[in-house]
């Protein structure tokens, strides 16, 4: 019967380290495998890497609504229809796409009169543009319009992106890591034989204000996402000659 034998040998920091939130590991776990076998040796080294990335917001959307009471149907159409369409002109002016707004329209009865309320709602990915826009509007229709509050929000491409990056991040980390090890062996670093994510954790920030100014435009949310990896890699002789 053919002998086999293996020798496993764990390499650990003599000080854990705590994460920098630049995608630097919090600390080091690292195995590195002999078998011995007839005809064959495998050697690996496997190693942890982690990765903390934070996003804002990339997009938000605001409410502008517009109201009247009237004595006929025909009066409070014709006075809210005149401001909706004088918002929506200022969006086009200001490079906003139709696909980006969405307008409704309500009527009522109020006793002798009648109630119409109209509701714009614009998706901006331009925070800057957002502001001014919104500061025109208020400026130009005064108290005969409503600006609400934007609602910001990461849309899927932005956190895919991000779920991209900070997993991308991760494995750079653990590379590196199996790299100076590898070193610190006399070996040469192979290829990656297994790349297995262990944790993700994504949570959101919230921006403290100081008041409800146009400074709230200016500070979206945002979100941070964190990830964990264990990558398994090749080890080489590095003094083994090519033939």
């Amino acid at each position: 019967m053919d002998n086999q034998s293996r020798v496993f040998a764990t390499i650990l920091p003599a000080v854990s380290r705590e994460f920098d939130g630049h995608g630097n590991e919090q600390g080091l776990e690292v195995r590195t495998v002999h078998r011995h076998s007839p005809g064959s040796r495998t050697r690996m080294v496997q190693v942890t890497g982690a990765a903390e990335l934070r996003c804002p917001a990339d997009q938000a959307s605001v409410r502008i609504s517009v109201s009247s009471s009237k004595d006929s149907v025909s009066e409070v159409t014709d006075s809210v229809s005149r401001r909706t369409q004088y918002i929506l002109q200022s969006l086009r002016q200001h490079g906003v796409c139709v696909e980006d707004t969405s307008t409704s329209k309500l009527l009522r009865r109020e006793e002798d009169s009648y109630h119409m309320e109209a509701e714009v709602t614009v998706t901006f990915s331009d925070f800057e543009k957002m502001g001014t826009v919104c500061g025109v509007l208020l400026e130009k229709l005064d108290k005969s319009v409503c600006v609400g509050l934007p609602h910001f929000y990461h849309s899927e491409g932005c956190l895919s992106q991000l779920r991209k990056r900070v997993c991308v991040s991760a494995v750079e980390n653990a590379q590196q890591k199996a790299s100076d090890v590898s070193r610190l062996l006399e070996q040469s670093l192979g290829p990656p034989l297994l790349i297995r994510e262990e944790e993700t954790r994504e949570w959101r920030h919230e921006e403290e204000q100081d008041s409800v100014s146009s400074s709230h435009l200016l500070r979206p949310p945002t979100i941070t996402a964190s990830t964990r990896v264990t990558v398994t890699f090749g080890l080489k002789d590095r003094n083994k000659k090519k033939h």
